[in-house]
């Protein structure tokens, strides 16, 4: 098996990026994302959860983040992904959980992510925000 050029590498992450932040935005359904995402192979999934981890940190998700993000995610609170992200400090180590446990993870990420995103939309973006990913064009096509 060959490894993927690094372009290969950009526009995936460039993909994620886009499905990550519709969903985030309502543009799409975390169910379409779920969709996609469990059409990935299984290192693809790893990437995905190490990816979207990495917007959570960056949008310095709270503990009022975690909370709702888990409840609009449809996993239990009690699941693995949904205890990590709600530690004091948040574990982002979902890409090392169980193949069996991505897709709960992938869905408490989104979730949390879209919580913190929208917060900080309304407080550091509002108004004059130059972030690509905040100015989606509403007619984007579904993942």
């Amino acid at each position: 098996m060959t490894e993927p050029s690094s372009d290969n590498g950009r526009a995936f992450r460039r993909e994620i990026e886009r499905v990550v932040n519709e969903i985030a935005q309502g543009l799409s359904t975390l169910d379409a994302g779920v969709g996609w995402f469990s059409d990935l192979a299984r290192t693809r999934q790893q990437e995905v959860l190490q990816e979207v981890a990495g917007y959570a940190m960056q949008a310095h998700i709270t503990a009022a983040d975690g909370r709702a993000g888990v409840a609009r995610s449809g996993v239990k609170p009690t699941a693995n992904p949904s205890v990590m992200i709600c530690m004091d400090p948040p574990s982002y180590g979902f890409a090392g959980l169980p193949s069996a446990e991505h897709v709960k993870a992938f869905r408490v990420l989104v979730s949390v992510f879209a919580a913190a995103d929208a917060r900080r939309r309304e407080t550091y973006c509002k108004g004059a925000c130059r972030h690509a990913w905040h100015n989606l064009p509403a007619g984007t096509e579904p993942p």
